[in-house]
């Protein structure tokens, strides 16, 4: 099984969700975010970057963030993630539509671009929708698992970018389930984390 390190915020949403014990069994460590230019990463497989984190140390953190993944590391980045801090990151903010399920024949307007990408064994597109917050553009190479109907990417995999895989997603479960709403989130980190745990990247 992978060791998977989280950067941790604090706050209650990310303490709700880290300390889930059907969540905590696939966690490694958490290194508290203010602490993580002086922590270790060694032993570590994955890196997660959760949603909803501070932006200066966000941005403070991008070099070491890098040189994990340029050491062959994997990082999960869950969304938004508006700051510049992705590799070839192109981020394009659109509205969120909060109430989109209540409209007439309403449809999420997400589609899978990869049925077969072995994370679908995990979760189904169900698990993944709840709402947008907006779309990636990835760069040439990367594998888009989960786009909106014109393509933007809401889950991607880059194996192109630098010589790590980052799997980026605008999704934020974490924030949702560790705040008790959006019952997909919890679905969705039901099959992702076992997968990124143990699952073909």
């Amino acid at each position: 099984m992978r060791k998977i390190a989280v950067i941790y915020s604090g706050h209650a949403p990310h303490h709700r969700t880290f300390n889930e014990p059907k969540y905590k069994q696939y966690i490694d460590r958490l290194i508290y975010f203010p602490e993580f230019q002086d922590a270790s990463l060694e032993g570590v497989d994955v890196l997660f970057v959760p949603s909803q984190l501070n932006e200066h140390l966000l941005m403070n953190a991008k070099a070491k963030i890098h040189a994990f993944a340029n050491d062959g590391g994997i990082v999960l980045a869950f969304g938004p993630q508006p700051w510049e801090w992705l590799p070839n990151q192109k981020w394009e903010e659109r509205e969120t539509n909060f109430w989109w399920w209540l409209e007439k024949d309403a449809k999420s307007g997400l589609v899978l671009a990869d049925p077969e990408y072995d994370l679908f064994n995990y979760i189904t597109l169900r698990d993944a929708t709840w709402h947008q917050h907006g779309v990636f553009w990835p760069a040439e190479g990367a594998q888009k698992l989960i786009t909106t109907e014109d393509g933007g990417a809401v889950l991607y995999v880059d194996k192109a970018s630098t010589k790590g895989t980052w799997i980026i997603t605008t999704l934020d479960p974490d924030y949702h389930f560790g705040s008790y709403f959006m019952p997909a989130t919890e679905r969705f980190l039901d099959g992702f984390l076992p997968w990124l745990a143990k699952g073909n990247i």
